[in-house]
């Protein structure tokens, strides 16, 4: 975003489904930038694929200002997606977004919607993010796209976040960025948000807090299975990443995970595999071997069990 007297135009593309949580996010901070400042530095629009009131995966609705087969000028748009954005397909959508591409407008990307600049062939060859639960996809969608787990990526013309509150930490650091630290600090003081957090900072909690668990030698072999889900590293190669026998691992991982490493280990690539037929349209094949097992019946035998339904795909926005 630059800095001119007529103040910065920001879009916001809301595909139906998007997370509410991630636009106010986003939108807020403009607002008390100029407040605060006591200048109008930025405007906004907000623009949604048919034009019509468009639903926020909780159902709240907002009235849009234009579709996108209308033109409106912008120095950034944002695209706002959750649920399930691989699913969503809509050419004129991503005919709008490259002729936005085109005239030089910034795009930008926020929870899901990454997925939809990519799709429309815009973060190619370039860094991007998005929230953690579409990596997986992503990843094997995209693969001309360096993905990074990281909170926001700022890559030239190119904006990307991973969502939820990240996006407060984003918008803090691009008014940063074009009105100096002073103000960011105080739009970030206006949120209660005490900790402004840079934008290589992780997405997700340390497992220590997120799985409730203590022992370093258990999170160790965790942090290993997560790292490797479509090779997967045997348990003998674990115990020796731990530093103890393969009977003494197991004896913790019943002790603070539940059950064995085996068994948890399976469930991890499992969990990948329902987000990479939901998101994907990868061959059950393809998923089988992207989370490491030898063949589709194998794979299909183990999610039936695990799921109790064979595996298949559910193309809908949630």
């Amino acid at each position: 975003m630059t800095r001119e007297s007529s103040g910065t135009t920001v879009g916001f593309l809301l595909v139906p489904g998007f997370a509410l949580m991630s636009y106010t996010a986003a939108i807020e901070p403009l607002r008390a930038a100029n407040l605060l400042s006591g200048e109008t530095l930025y405007r906004w629009w907000h623009a949604a694929p048919s034009g019509e009131p468009v639903s926020a995966s909780n159902g709240v609705a907002v009235i849009p200002d234009c579709g996108t087969r209308t033109e409106r000028t912008a120095d950034i748009v944002f695209v706002c997606a959750g649920g399930n954005p691989a699913t969503f397909s809509d050419r004129t959508t991503f005919s709008w977004l490259r002729r936005l591409a085109r005239k030089g407008t910034t795009l930008g990307g926020i929870s899901g919607g990454p997925f939809l600049l990519a799709r429309a062939g815009l973060l190619d060859d370039r860094r991007a993010t998005l929230h953690w639960e579409h990596l997986p996809a992503f990843r094997e969608a995209f693969p001309h796209v360096t993905v990074v787990p990281s909170l926001f990526e700022i890559d030239g013309n190119r904006i990307t976040c991973s969502g939820g509150i990240s996006a407060l930490d984003m918008m803090v650091a691009l008014i940063e960025r074009d009105h100096g630290r002073p103000l960011a600090a105080a739009v970030g003081d206006w949120f209660l948000h005490t900790h402004i957090r840079e934008g290589y900072g992780p997405q997700r909690l340390d497992l220590r807090y997120r799985l409730g668990i203590a022992d370093e030698k258990v999170l160790r072999v965790l942090g290993v299975m997560e790292m490797n889900l479509e090779h997967p590293v045997p348990r003998d190669e674990l115990a020796q990443e731990a530093g103890i026998s393969l009977r003494q691992l197991e004896r913790l991982f019943h002790e603070y995970v539940g059950h064995g490493i085996h068994q948890h280990y399976r469930w991890l690539r499992l969990e990948r595999a329902r987000h990479l037929l939901r998101e994907t349209s990868l061959p059950v094949l393809d998923v089988a071997l992207a989370t490491g097992f030898g063949s589709a019946s194998q794979f299909s035998r183990a999610y039936a069990q695990t799921f109790g339904e064979p595996p298949s795909r559910t193309r809908t926005l949630t």
